[in-house]
């Protein structure tokens, strides 16, 4: 993989993690363009830890205020204004818990990630996002309970999947459990980061291999292009879920999936 590949493919993963249109499904269409299959799977972590970093950026208040509403929980000296950041985190677990499990199950099929396959699960993430505008949820962070962790984290399990939108399955399960477009759009890049933070964790035993086939060079510039375009296809989005336009993302989906299916 040389520099400019590097760049490319970095520069995708940080608009589809976060746009609706999934990275992993870009990725691996992006590879089979470019010959690249031979690049092991903890390249594409790497590149989603970058995006990770973004999210820490973006969402770096609400981040910050829920670790010390949890350190003052542990030392009992919580409060009302903590409430709000508390009750994120059990749901969070529970649906981290979830995805781990229905993750590696999918994962353990060893699917390939072909043009068909990934065509198939765009037209899916499509029709996902297409369901967001009937969505009509006005549940806040205050009133969560164990049923939005449970339809996101099986929602965050399936988006393992090439070409399902992980930000776009676990938007829409954030609004089919109730949330507010807001709500549910924080949601779903806060859970991204244990998420991630996993997966890179058990792809560590790949990094001999990687280093035979991506240079340090490329690895680096790779993943600051996905931080920087990560950042920014953030500010990007937010205001677009909040007005409830992720349909819009289906225009470019549908064509794409057919063109994955029937060209590739």
């Amino acid at each position: 993989m040389n520099i400019l590949q590097a760049l490319v493919l970095g520069a995708f993963q940080g608009v589809a993690e976060f746009l609706p249109i999934s990275s992993s499904g870009h990725l691996a269409l992006l590879k089979t363009v470019m010959q690249l299959q031979e690049v092991p799977q903890l390249f594409d972590i790497i590149l989603h830890v970058a995006t990770l970093l973004s999210i820490l950026v973006v969402f770096r208040k609400r981040v910050g205020a829920i670790i010390v509403s949890l350190f003052r929980w542990v030392t009992r000296n919580s409060g009302d204004p903590d409430r709000e950041n508390l009750a994120i985190v059990l749901p969070a677990l529970l649906a981290t818990v979830l995805t781990a499990g229905l993750g590696l199950a999918i994962q353990k099929l060893d699917l390939p990630a072909s043009p068909l396959l990934v065509g198939i699960c765009f037209l899916v993430t499509a029709a996902l996002l297409i369901s967001t505008s009937f969505a009509r949820g006005k549940l806040e962070f205050r009133q969560f309970g164990w049923k939005q962790g449970l339809i996101t984290g099986l929602a965050q399990g399936v988006g393992v999947l090439p070409g399902i939108s992980r930000s776009g399955i676990t938007i829409s399960a954030g609004l089919a459990s109730g949330m507010s477009r807001s709500t549910a759009g924080e949601f779903s890049f806060l859970l991204a980061i244990p998420a991630i933070a996993g997966a890179l964790l058990l792809e560590l035993g790949d990094l001999g291999e990687l280093a035979g086939t991506v240079s340090l060079p490329a690895l680096v510039l790779g993943a600051l292009a996905a931080f920087l375009v990560g950042i920014l296809a953030l500010l990007i989005l937010m205001p677009i879920v909040r007005k409830g336009k992720l349909a819009w993302f289906a225009l470019y989906l549908v064509p794409a999936g057919l063109v994955s299916i029937f060209l590739l």
